[in-house]
């Protein structure tokens, strides 16, 4: 039996599935990711991007953060690719419980996911600092400088920037997902980023599923890998 044959027999037989994911799921939309050869890190900036991502940044050089953030974080016209829309079918199937991402892009509600743990929050919401008034991602995206609501305040993206916690109610429900999982499949995702990659050692079955590029230092805990890009890979999947 091939990987891909198991992972169909694995699926086929389960009905409370979770999917663990980060920026690997969405590169094959267009979308880049931080640490493959083309990624964020190996770009020149004047400062590394998990310094232009972190609150202290934020706080301090505002103008320089949202230029970056323009730059490289919003991304326009990305649809979702064969990895969201698989994951779609699987939850539409009654297969799938969750999608708990990494990713801030919103393409797996676009697809057609119901239930997805944002970790990380998503760039298409927007709240004013100061009033809490909700914006599109227009608003930041057509500011120039530093955008702000008219009461004054800073309209700052809902993502969770470095120095910030994870929102405690997204990761108390993604943990409780993967603690009664039968199957959880880990896809493009090199696992080093916490606390959030921590969350799948409350995942006690007997099927883990790593579908990735390349080697992760967590593959010798998993009981199937998978070496690929993951729409390719998910996309052979047959649902019902």
């Amino acid at each position: 039996m091939t990987q891909l044959e198991q992972l169909q027999a694995w699926i086929d037989g389960s009905d409370n599935i979770v999917f663990f994911g980060g920026a690997g799921v969405s590169t094959e939309s267009g979308i880049p990711d931080f640490r493959s050869v083309d990624g964020l890190y190996h770009q020149q900036f004047a400062y590394p991007p998990e310094v232009m991502l972190s609150h202290s940044f934020y706080a301090r050089h505002p103008e320089e953060f949202f230029d970056f953030y323009r730059k490289k974080l919003l991304v326009k016209g990305a649809e979702p690719n064969a990895a969201h829309r698989k994951l779609a079918e699987l939850e539409e199937a009654g297969k799938l419980r969750a999608v708990i991402t990494q990713n801030i892009d919103g393409l797996h509600q676009l697809a057609g996911s119901r239930e997805v743990l944002e970790l990380h929050g998503s760039t298409l919401r927007n709240h004013c600092d100061r009033c809490g008034r909700f914006y599109d991602t227009s608003a930041v995206a057509e500011a120039s400088g530093v955008p702000r609501c008219p009461c004054g305040g800073v309209i700052k993206p809902d993502v969770v920037l470095y120095e910030e916690a994870l929102d405690s109610d997204v990761t108390l429900r993604a943990v409780d997902y993967i603690r009664k999982a039968d199957l959880l499949i880990i896809g493009g995702t090199s696992l080093v980023v916490y606390p959030a990659a921590g969350l799948i050692d409350y995942y006690s079955g007997d099927k883990l599923v790593l579908i990735n590029k390349g080697a992760t230092a967590m593959d010798a805990r998993a009981d199937l890998t998978l070496s690929g890009p993951i729409g390719e890979i998910l996309g052979q999947i047959k649902v019902g």
